[in-house]
């Protein structure tokens, strides 16, 4: 926290220290001391701040009008806000881990209330083993103090999230990109569970999005792409297409050594 943040909340559960911050018309949500999880426009909480969740959008060209999303991290709740007001998803489901952080959004981050909102505190892979073939569009985004979820490190997750999704679905995964190999945290296990048939896009913050469809491997049309950001734009008030750009084959990407 800088000088010319102001305190707004601050406290504790079983996974540590929790603190919500106000600065330039921003809200933050800190897990521990310097971990920045969430970022919230006070005056608009649809808006996505982080490049990352900006990029994730890029899962809604497949799945531009998903009946049922997933999103696995609620965080402050950014993300959602933003599926649901500028997309058209007729059902949303957030789990998150911490009843804390869910609290949090609701009062400081601006969190939506809406009818097609459900949100479920919980583990996200006891969440997911009951709920095979139960969405069209699933985000996962799990960060702990510390980084990484060890789950995003898992074969029995990522397998897991892919016995979710319906036929013709999609998973965002949100990983950490080795260095700067361009290639992610989990790029062994994912190449031996999905081939080399997914997309993916590196940004400046350092993480990695991954595009994982639930079977064939997923058309990278850009011009068509392009076209679609472009007519987002004047709804979302940035652009998607350096995301657009970037996107790439996972075997277009760099060998790992």
């Amino acid at each position: 926290m800088t000088q010319e943040e102001l305190l707004l909340e601050s406290r504790r559960d079983d996974y540590g220290q929790l603190r919500v911050t106000e600065a330039a018309g921003y809200r933050f949500l800190y897990f521990g001391e310097q971990t920045e999880q969430s970022c919230s426009f006070i005056a608009d909480p649809a808006w996505l701040e982080y490049d990352y969740t900006r990029a994730m959008l890029l899962g809604l060209y497949w799945q531009q009008r998903p009946s049922r999303v997933l999103v696995l991290g609620l965080g402050g709740g950014s993300l959602t806000n933003c599926l649901l007001g500028h997309f058209s998803p007729e059902h949303v489901t957030a789990i998150e881990l911490r009843p804390a952080v869910i609290e949090l959004a609701s009062r400081w981050m601006g969190l939506a209330t809406d009818d097609r909102l459900q949100i479920a505190p919980g583990c996200a892979q006891a969440y997911l083993h009951a709920s095979p073939a139960s969405c069209d569009l699933l985000f996962t985004d799990l960060y702990m103090e510390g980084g990484i979820s060890r789950l995003q490190l898992q074969r029995e997750f990522f397998r897991s999230c892919h016995a979710a999704l319906r036929p013709g679905g999609l998973m965002v995964i949100n990983q950490w990109q080795m260095g700067e190999s361009g290639q992610p945290y989990a790029a062994s296990l994912l190449e031996d569970m999905f081939g080399q048939d997914y997309l993916q896009v590196v940004v400046e913050e350092g993480n990695i999005l991954l595009f994982i469809p639930a079977g064939g491997r997923l058309p990278l049309e850009r011009e068509n792409m392009l076209a679609w950001a472009d007519a987002l734009e004047s709804r979302l008030g940035y652009t998607l297409r350096p995301y657009v750009q970037l996107l790439r084959h996972a075997d277009q990407a760099p060998p790992l050594l």
